[in-house]
């Protein structure tokens, strides 16, 4: 691409304007109103996975108690909300902290060098609409572009898919105006989205069935919630609404903490609920009974039982077999048994990108993320000025997303007050053994080799725990197992420095 010169200096370059990169630059806003802040965002318009995924049905799978910002309440009624709203609060949110002046859409960030002599990042952005490259230097370098490819989700190599006569739809790349209404519909794969297309397709299709390769954990959950009904009619927006994060958060832990230390009880709590909800007779331990223990993987959502409903009403059945090959009507499973199909839906995953795929140089040297530690689960040893998103694998990701935005905030305070230009991660003498995610699923376990790893204990140790996490964060300290260093403006080297 044709590249220009440097184009502008700012304070703190976001990068990535969903639902991390809009808190983000709220919370820059209302600490560091002084302070410049640009939002570089790959594609042509904000909301990131909300806005990305239009596949039917598409919605949270977590209450919008603790999926929506701690400092802008959910007021619409459903908990459990579909993506069109999600991505509605959004845009709502960077309007109402003025902060959508600040995203350049078509910006896609290739690489990010580190000079300590200046403690400056110079990027180099990719505009996809016009095939210029553009560079911007900041000080601070906060990514928050989720950790899965936007560009491509993953798709095995299915034998025989050839022949198939009608399409084969991956949901990330959901064609405009598909017709399924009267079709038979295969959806292949266990996950959320896979439950959360299934009861969608099943209004107008004429069949859809779900085939998994092994069951899913799913769970059936109110789309509204009581409580946030009864207060949000007796008590402020804000004091309601923190109230019920308070008490979705602390339920979900419990139940996570319960699934970690009681497997078999949640497993017969969940096999319980099952049986309530599906035909008499229904196959649920076939269908509806992981190998694994609960929360070996993350749980799906089902909003109402709105699945199950599906099944029980014949509109949907699941399939619990391998695929041997596609012919030219539908599948035949590994079993024998076929599955006709006018329409696949290969549900089948994402391929994970570490910091949107940008290449990180500190000082002339590469930086290998496999060789790295994640500091308190959002900086990388070694790397100056530098944070990445990453929210709960347990809860919902803007618990940690919005705990991570704090947490900034108070360190660049914190190097003011202080004359410090650069803070650095410094993982001297620990032991970096364990995997960056704690999940058995597939689309993890494909790429865990090429993510930061994790340290033995805090503050290098991720605990998925909300609670802990806002001790540390928000309460705890930031000069903690990290460097501190000054620079001379136009200077060739660092001068001072300090270890804490």
């Amino acid at each position: 691409m044709p590249s220009s010169d440097v184009t502008e200096d700012v304070d703190v370059l976001i990068v990535g304007a969903g639902l991390s990169g809009i808190g983000a630059a709220c919370q820059l806003k209302q600490d560091h109103p002084g302070r410049s802040v640009v939002i570089l965002e790959a594609r042509a318009s904000i909301g990131g996975t909300w806005d990305l995924f239009r596949y039917p049905g598409i919605r949270s799978d977590s209450d919008m108690f603790t999926l929506g910002y701690r400092f802008r309440p959910w007021t619409d009624a459903k908990a459990i909300a579909d993506g069109p709203s999600i991505l509605r609060y959004i845009h709502d949110t960077a309007r109402e902290f003025d902060v959508h002046n600040l995203v350049r859409v078509n910006h896609r960030v290739v690489s990010a060098r580190w000079d300590s002599a200046t403690a400056r990042w110079t990027v180099d952005v990719d505009r996809t609409d016009t095939g210029e490259r553009t560079t911007l230097r900041c000080g601070f370098l906060y990514v928050c572009s989720g950790y899965y490819r936007y560009d491509a989700g993953f798709s095995p190599d299915f034998p025989g898919v050839d022949r198939f006569a009608g399409p084969v739809i991956h949901p990330q790349h959901w064609p405009e105006g598909l017709d399924y209404a009267g079709k038979r519909v295969v959806v292949i794969g266990s996950g959320a989205t896979a439950v959360t297309l299934v009861p969608t397709l099943a209004e107008t299709a004429a069949h859809v069935t779900m085939l998994q390769r092994s069951p899913t954990y799913v769970a059936s959950r109110p789309a509204r919630d009581p409580l946030a009904d009864r207060l949000r009619a007796r008590l402020p927006q804000k004091l309601a609404y923190a109230i019920v994060r308070w008490k979705n958060t602390l339920q979900g832990m419990a139940i996570f903490q319960l699934s970690r230390r009681r497997p078999e009880m949640v497993k017969a709590m969940l096999r319980k609920a099952a049986v309530a909800a599906l035909p008499e007779g229904y196959a649920v331990d076939t269908h509806f009974a992981p190998s694994y223990n609960p929360w070996d993987q993350r749980m799906c959502l089902i909003p109402d039982g709105d699945m199950f409903d599906a099944i029980r009403d014949g509109r949907a059945s699941v399939v619990t077999d391998t695929i041997d090959t596609f012919t030219e009507t539908g599948i035949a499973c590994a079993s024998g048994e076929p599955l006709d199909a006018d329409i696949v839906i290969s549900a089948t995953g994402l391929n994970l990108l570490a910091i949107g795929g940008m290449e990180l140089v500190v000082d002339g040297t590469p930086v290998d993320l496999a060789q790295t530690v994640s500091y308190k689960g959002m900086m990388l040893s070694g790397v100056p000025n530098f944070a990445w998103t990453i929210g709960y694998t347990n809860a919902s990701w803007t618990l940690k997303a919005d705990l991570i935005a704090q947490y900034v905030s108070r360190l660049l305070t914190y190097l003011d007050r202080n004359g410090f230009d650069a803070v650095t991660p410094d993982a001297t003498g620990v032991s970096a053994a364990k995997p960056f995610l704690d999940l058995a699923s597939g689309y993890v376990q494909r790429s865990m080799s090429e993510m930061p790893k994790q340290g033995d204990a805090l503050p290098w140790r991720l605990h998925q725990n909300y609670v802990r996490d806002v001790a540390l964060l928000r309460r705890g300290r930031v000069d903690d197992s990290v460097t501190f260093t000054r620079a001379h403006a136009g200077a060739d080297r660092r001068v001072a420095v300090t270890r804490c």
